[in-house]
């Protein structure tokens, strides 16, 4: 019988449906948050419409752009004269944790990460930490033993930095860590820390590039863990 790699379309190819499962085991697992345990999209993108606006850009050509990236980085990138980018940050901040309405667990988000040992797993997510607690909590997921969040790194996404120090604070090696991501920018973080990239489908409609292993959700899904090492099983 062919492996499920095998047997399977290639990431470019795959539908929202597919499911492509790595068959080896991992020391540890290292989660984004939006998109990947939780869908924040709707109270996202009010807030950054509402910014967008004021700056006279394309609400629908920013929109995509955003996505999976620090506040500050995006709105540096824009390079809009006359702003302070880390006020206008500061900001959608404030109008992000105000607004979590219709923020929810990815289906199968929660038992997923409750059967997971807690010393080996964290979340490494552009959100600074303020937020991510916020959005946990909307979700009904508990916070993880440790946090990897837009406080801690320099340089965001799609730079690694973020999941090197993920796997540091972990005590594993970046190339035993798999990691789940939603967007290019997260997936081009993990593979550029070395580790494996679990692309989770459920928000998105289109094909993601990269990554290894795909699902849409958790549904169905278990981790197993044996000799302290994690794999994903599919559950019945």
């Amino acid at each position: 019988m062919l492996s499920p790699m095998l047997e399977l379309p290639t990431l470019s190819d795959a539908s929202s449906s597919t499911l492509i499962l790595p068959e080896k085991s991992f020391a540890g697992f290292l989660f984004d948050m939006d998109g990947t345990i939780l869908n924040s999209i709707a109270a996202a993108e009010r807030v950054w419409s509402r910014w967008a606006e004021g700056m006279g850009l394309d609400v629908v050509k920013f929109l995509p752009y955003m996505h999976g990236k620090r506040g500050i980085d995006t709105i540096s990138s824009l390079n809009l004269p006359g702003i302070d980018p880390q006020v206008e940050a500061d900001k959608v901040l404030a109008g992000e944790i105000e607004d979590v309405e219709g923020v929810v667990p990815i289906p199968g988000a929660v038992e997923f990460l409750a059967a997971l040992p807690p010393e080996q797993w964290s979340i490494v997510t552009s959100s600074p930490l303020p937020l991510a607690k916020r959005r946990l909590a909307a979700a009904g997921i508990p916070e993880p033993a440790r946090f990897v969040t837009a406080e801690d790194v320099t340089i965001g996404k799609p730079n690694p930095q973020g999941y090197l120090l993920g796997a540091k604070r972990l005590g594993v090696s970046p190339q035993d860590v798999l990691v789940f991501e939603d967007v290019l920018a997260g997936v081009q973080a993990g593979e550029g820390a070395g580790s494996e990239v679990m692309v989770i489908a459920e928000t998105h409609s289109h094909p993601i590039e990269g990554g290894s292993y795909r699902i849409k959700n958790y549904l169905g899904l278990a981790p197993q863990v044996e000799d302290g090492r994690i794999r994903i099983i599919r559950q019945g």
